[in-house]
């Protein structure tokens, strides 16, 4: 048992950080508009083969206020990654969120992988990618409000509670980039057009060495 977690450790060493492409991570609290400013980039670069915007699998029956995701119930959900399914995944809200496996591919072959994230998971990400960069996805605490508010998925004082929890928390580094969704949705894409066409040339000069 000890000769095979050594063994291990060792292949993993060697494995990780993954190079060549970059994964882009989008953060950002409930209500930002995550999901929005990604679906705007999915329309602008709908052609473009060396985007991958990951599909994630939670633990969350999928409808028309959700983003399009895949589901599976806890159990299955948990038989899945001690199966290896996922290249990572995290606990939150009640939930359970996976990234498919196959994510780590894509960036090693100098793909660049996008994906909505919890910032809990950024020090993982970090270890796992050479190249990432992480992309904040804000607005003012108004629009916040209004915009989970109009969700109807929690009460008010759930709403606050959430509000509170994303403000406690910073991102800081080189690798952060904080994006404004406040107005309208084609100024925050834009901005992240931008960085995902950055991403895209990086990953080009990665590959090239």
């Amino acid at each position: 048992m000890m000769v095979s977690a050594l063994l291990e450790r060792e292949l993993s060493a060697e494995r990780f950080p993954i190079r060549n492409g970059v994964f882009v991570a989008v953060v950002g609290p409930s209500g930002a508009g995550k999901d929005t400013v990604i679906g705007y980039a999915k329309g602008r670069f709908a052609d473009e083969t060396r985007l991958e915007f990951v599909r994630r699998v939670i633990t969350r029956p999928s409808d028309a206020a959700s983003e399009d995701h895949d589901t599976l119930a806890d159990a299955a959900f948990a038989e899945a990654e001690a199966d290896g399914a996922f290249a990572l995944c995290w606990d939150a809200h009640g939930l359970r969120y996976g990234l498919p496996a196959d994510v780590d591919w894509a960036v090693a072959n100098g793909h660049v992988a996008v994906a909505n994230v919890s910032r809990s998971v950024i020090p993982a990400l970090r270890e796992r990618y050479a190249n990432l960069a992480v992309v904040e996805i804000t607005a003012t605490p108004e629009i916040l409000a209004e915009r989970l508010a109009a969700r109807g998925r929690e009460s008010r004082g759930e709403v606050l509670a959430r509000l509170a929890r994303s403000a406690s928390i910073a991102l800081s580094g080189p690798d952060v980039t904080s994006i404004d969704n406040s107005g309208a949705k084609d100024i925050a894409g834009e901005r992240f057009a931008e960085v995902l066409r950055k991403a895209m040339a990086f990953s080009d000069l990665s590959s090239m060495i």
